[in-house]
């Protein structure tokens, strides 16, 4: 049996919504039964009734064409966005003549991205008002223009 558990919520814009999926296979209609039932226990037991609007939502922007066009673009250029903050990030750090490897800043994707750094490399970046959790990660969406070389500046004073 092999499961995948989705959010949407990132995705719409729809924290808290509960919008995703929990799909799974099994390999005959018998198990699919016996699994069946222990997944809609589990789920009235977590949340009985989850509300219906983010669903609602999501249903009215994929079952528009337009409407999905529309989205589509949008995403993109977000995460044009935040690819392009992730070369300007890598590109300032490997300026400032950190001898460390940087790649992993544009190898990775997504909206947020390990660093590397370590927890009191953190702490020592809140100092200097840069956050992000203990383990290094940082969301992407709040690096800009404006801040990149600030914080490619202060992630090279606590790794040099």
């Amino acid at each position: 049996m092999v499961g995948c558990s989705q959010s949407y919520a990132k995705n719409m814009g729809l924290y808290g919504q509960r919008i995703g999926c929990f799909s799974l296979t099994c390999d005959d209609v018998e198990q699919k039964n016996a699994v069946e039932s222990q997944i809609k226990r589990i789920g009235r037991a977590t949340y009985s009734n989850p509300p219906v609007h983010g669903a609602m939502i999501v249903n009215t922007v994929l079952g528009d064409d337009a409407l999905k066009k529309q989205w589509y673009s949008e995403v993109k250029v977000m995460a044009d966005r935040i690819i392009s903050m992730r070369d300007a990030l890598r590109s300032e750090v490997e300026s400032t003549g950190s001898d460390m490897q940087w790649k992993h800043i544009t190898e990775q994707i997504g909206m947020f991205c390990f660093t590397g750094l370590t927890p009191e490399q953190v702490d020592t970046l809140q100092g200097k008002s840069i956050y992000m959790t203990r383990n290094g990660r940082i969301s992407m969406a709040g690096v800009t223009t404006k801040n990149v070389k600030r914080l490619a500046q202060a992630i090279h004073e606590v790794t040099a």
